[in-house]
């Protein structure tokens, strides 16, 4: 079944059609380590065998397409180069530095460097943040943006994507809680880290005013500067639980024992939303790009990659563009 992606009107009805400043993404901005960072998106993960996260890994490639590369707009097949911003502030497994504290590797980025080799293009990688995407994308500073973006209303009225994961989000808790965090009900009274000006934190502040309407007692939300901070608060119980995109959680998760990820609710709550390659609409890279994509399901190539960042739950089954004309 297609994911229901979010609507103006239940983005209006639900609170979650919030200012541009704050819509520019669904991510914690906050710098993050290789070892595990902040919550910088909106995506999904799993267990897995441990993530080699060395500057030195071995590169998942794929070989050129002919067919799809014929659908490249000609400026971008004559440039021969295919521009590719990543969150440079995002956390592991999405786009971080490996080991060696220079070289970005992650899911994100490989992602669109085989992308690119379907294309028979060069990857160029440009850094960027969270909050400045937007407008480097439409002054033309990359062809296409990687930074685990779901696809919303707002959004699509200035751009354009290709769908390629699911993306959810999740709660951290300390491993032995003895309650279990997965909807409103369950935050009554509880304290719970969300980093600021994210979906993470208006879900959270719909689900207190749901709350308070039943004459229940809100959540109480707490917001820290770092990852690091949230996380020491987690483990000495000063707050209850900390909600934060799926993928890096589990990273998390997969390198600590003294914490669990809880519940799992689609990003693009109360409708459903997917992580997307992001354009600037009308670039005419949209098309070209599922059907890259596409090309990468049917042979497997995507697969490996997902599977590498223990990400494989959030497989789609195929990509389609996604413009405002046809959401």
């Amino acid at each position: 079944m297609t994911p229901r992606l979010l609507t103006r009107r239940a983005l209006t009805a639900s609170g979650l059609l919030l200012p541009a400043s704050l819509l520019a993404a669904c991510s914690d901005p906050v710098p993050a380590a290789s070892a595990g960072g902040s919550g910088a998106s909106d995506g999904g993960g799993g267990d897995g065998p441990v993530l080699d996260t060395s500057g030195s890994q071995e590169l998942i490639r794929a070989e050129k397409n002919e067919e799809v590369a014929a659908l490249l707009p000609a400026e971008i097949a004559e440039s021969g180069v295919l521009r590719v911003g990543i969150n440079g502030t995002s956390s592991a497994p999405l786009s971080f530095l490996a080991d060696d504290n220079e070289t970005y590797i992650g899911s994100e980025i490989d992602i669109a460097r085989i992308v690119a080799d379907t294309f028979g293009l060069e990857f160029e990688l440009k850094l960027t943040t969270w909050e400045n995407w937007p407008m480097k994308l439409e002054a033309g500073d990359f062809d296409v943006v990687h930074a685990n973006i779901g696809i919303n209303a707002q959004r699509l009225q200035k751009f354009d994507f290709a769908s390629y994961r699911a993306a959810y989000m999740a709660f951290l808790t300390q491993a032995d809680a003895d309650f279990y965090l997965e909807d409103a009900d369950s935050l009554s009274g509880r304290i719970i880290a969300v980093s600021p000006a994210t979906n993470q934190e208006q879900i959270l502040t719909e689900w207190n005013a749901e709350l308070e309407a039943a004459g229940k007692e809100p959540a109480q939300l707490k917001n820290y500067s770092t990852n690091a901070d949230t996380l020491l608060a987690l483990g000495a119980g000063r707050v209850d639980g900390y909600l934060s995109p799926f993928p890096s959680l589990s990273f998390i998760t997969a390198r600590r024992d003294d914490v669990e990820v809880q519940g799992r609710i689609n990003a693009g709550w109360p409708d459903e939303t997917l992580v997307a390659a992001t354009f600037p609409a009308g670039s005419g890279l949209v098309d070209p790009y599922a059907a890259a994509l596409n090309a990468l399901i049917d042979n497997g190539v995507y697969g490996r990659v997902l599977d590498r960042w223990q990400l494989a739950e959030e497989a789609l089954p195929a990509s389609r563009a996604h413009t405002q004309e046809n959401p």
